[in-house]
């Protein structure tokens, strides 16, 4: 019994080691190939209301409360969201928005867990079509390090960005 006791305790201080040796940063990051034109994708990222039409979060709760303040669009606009288990809740503000070129918005979630990271979309002209980069950066915490030993958060949060940026692909080429 002492035994089993102390395997134990060696294999939890050993986790807890490990997760201390994580990265302090989180970063996730995916890009697309948009057939269009910078000028016509950046008032989809910089205006919040188009969110509805192409964010991977959007449809996760029919009765997703979105309360809007601060300006319409760009630098100062303000997307907040109230939702089920799914979405939980949180705040947007874009701090930063350089027509058609990149948006930088400071992304604080409430619930299901705390956190607050920065999220910037640049947008780059390629020959007729435009590249858009898609970015999340923000500090881990020592139990998400010890949640990312168990779940990739790269993957996880990762795939949300590739549905998100096919999904602004679709709504930007129409």
């Amino acid at each position: 019994m002492l035994a089993t006791i102390a395997i134990v305790v060696v294999l939890l201080a050993a986790l807890l080691a490990f997760a201390a040796t994580r990265p302090d940063v989180l970063r996730v990051q995916r890009a697309a190939s948009i057939q269009a034109p910078p000028e016509a994708i950046f008032p989809l990222i910089a205006d919040f209301h188009n969110w509805i039409s192409w964010s991977p979060w959007e449809n996760r709760d029919p009765a997703l409360k979105r309360p809007y303040s601060g300006a319409a669009s760009g630098k100062g606009a303000v997307y907040g969201w109230e939702g089920n288990r799914n979405v939980g809740s949180g705040r947007m503000e874009i701090t930063e928005a350089s027509p058609s070129s990149k948006v930088m918005i400071q992304l604080d979630f409430i619930k299901p867990f705390e956190a607050h990271n920065i999220t910037e979309f640049a947008l780059q002209p390629a020959g007729g079509a435009t590249n858009v980069t898609w970015t999340m950066n923000g500090p881990r915490l020592f139990i998400t390090k010890v949640m990312g030993i168990f779940v990739n958060m790269d993957k996880m949060i990762g795939k949300d960005f590739e549905a998100g940026l096919a999904n602004l692909k679709s709504v930007a080429e129409k």
